[in-house]
């Protein structure tokens, strides 16, 4: 069948990508120095299995992402499994279910695809492209502010320059509400108008609600504490409650260590975003880059998730959404994630022994090289060559004479000896 038949347009379902080679490259890329960067803060590599029986999954998922789960029924077994939507629960599982007796704390972290439902006019990524760090074990604002100090290390050697790690406090909010007693949905109103910062709305839905003039003062602050190390001050001013003064006393020790780590210029807060709030139970935080409306990575405290396993444990992480990343960073990931291949080896004639022997020896020294099976011209070799991203193409003769190394970059060619490529020090 032709690839050209109209029937095929919509080979993929909606929300689903194929990625060639240079993406390939680049999503690659991201996974590297993500996870080489994880391992240098201590963290060791996890791998959760791709199906879970839904009945235990969803014990570790909120109420948003249990709508969002794929399940289906399993022949084997009989029940219904899922495709996860979140690494995180998996993890928490995997601790309290298999690590229960490693001593604490546990610097974990992974890479995978999850799997979400999502409104289909949204036109939002179904397969999301997860790596991720959790830590267990540690209820300490320096395992919080290790969590974001990461994230920024993250960023930064990705190639990040203008970028914000914007962190709230899911208790600060409930200190404030803790005492209210609203109706369910007129509650539900006030944090829909607070998440998305619409201060006038608010400010109506406020005027009929059964509150004191001091919880309405509250409430009404809470989309526009948005800022700097002052949005802490000015919060401190604005609550009474020692629920939500802790919160704040939380932040402050957060954004000392931040301090000691060199990454304060990146961090605001944001005392009204409420993400997450059926899940966390401490600092939340969200990575942005410049012009990009949409978080790269996502973090936070959620002390209660091991324990729906059987194993309570405090426990803190973040996880970068990669293809958010990718459409990020696209132009910056070109100079550095572009995938070539070191050699391409023309060899003329019927006899192909001398570029087989060169094609083993330049692996074996590390290099990557495909000889060029195709019976064609050198030109046209070439031309190949450019197209598919090789460096370099070496032409032999059948006879180990004389080699010719031509570079690609900027069509430079370099006479060898075919003793050369084999000794010890040969470099391209």
């Amino acid at each position: 069948m032709s690839v050209d038949n109209p029937s095929l347009e919509a080979i993929l379902p909606k929300g689903v990508k194929d990625f060639l080679p240079i993406k390939a490259a680049k999503i690659e890329f991201l996974q590297n120095t993500l996870l080489a960067i994880f391992s240098r803060w201590g963290c060791r590599p996890i791998v959760p299995p791709s199906l879970e029986y839904l009945e235990v999954l969803e014990r570790g998922l909120g109420s948003g992402l249990r709508d969002k789960t794929f399940r289906f029924d399993d022949r084997q077994s009989g029940k219904l499994v899922a495709f996860t939507p979140d690494i995180t629960p998996q993890v928490a599982r995997i601790v309290a279910t298999r690590m229960k007796d490693v001593p604490l704390p546990l610097r974990l972290c992974y890479c995978g695809r999850v799997l979400r439902h999502t409104e289909q006019q949204v036109g939002k990524d179904r397969e999301i492209f997860q790596a991720g760090v959790e830590m267990i074990g540690l209820e300490s604002p320096e395992a919080d502010a290790e969590m974001i100090a990461m994230a920024v290390e993250c960023l930064k050697a990705l190639g990040a320059v203008e970028f914000t790690i914007d962190v709230g406090q899911v208790e600060f909010f409930r200190g404030v509400m803790a005492d209210q007693r609203l109706p369910a949905p007129l509650a539900a109103e006030l944090r829909g108008a607070i998440a998305r910062k619409d201060s006038s709305g608010l400010k109506t839905l406020l005027e009929t609600a059964p509150l004191d003039d001091r919880a309405r003062e509250e409430i009404l602050a809470l989309p526009r504490l948005f800022g700097g190390r002052e949005v802490l001050d000015k919060a401190a001013h604005v609550v009474t409650n020692d629920r939500s003064r802790r919160a704040l006393d939380n932040l402050v020790t957060v954004l000392d260590i931040l301090t000691v780590y060199g990454v304060e210029e990146h961090v605001t807060f944001d005392l009204g975003e409420l993400r997450g709030l059926d899940y966390h139970t401490g600092l939340t935080f969200q990575g942005f880059l410049s012009g990009i409306g949409r978080a790269v990575c996502l973090g936070g405290r959620y002390d209660n998730l091991t324990a729906r396993y059987g194993y309570p444990a405090p426990a803190t992480g973040f996880a970068f959404n990669l293809l958010n990343l990718l459409f990020a960073l696209d132009h910056e990931l070109d100079a550095v994630a572009a995938y070539q291949t070191d050699v391409l080896i023309f060899q003329s004639g019927s006899n192909k022994q001398c570029a087989q022997q060169l094609a083993r020896a330049l692996r074996a020294k590390g290099y990557s090289a495909a000889r060029d099976i195709i019976p064609r011209g050198l030109d046209e070799s070439i031309s190949y060559a450019q197209k598919m991203n090789f460096r370099f193409i070496l032409c032999a003769g059948e006879n180990r004479e004389e080699l010719q190394l031509i570079n690609l970059a900027d069509q430079s060619r370099r006479t060898l000896a075919y003793q050369e490529i084999l000794a010890e020090d040969f470099a391209l």
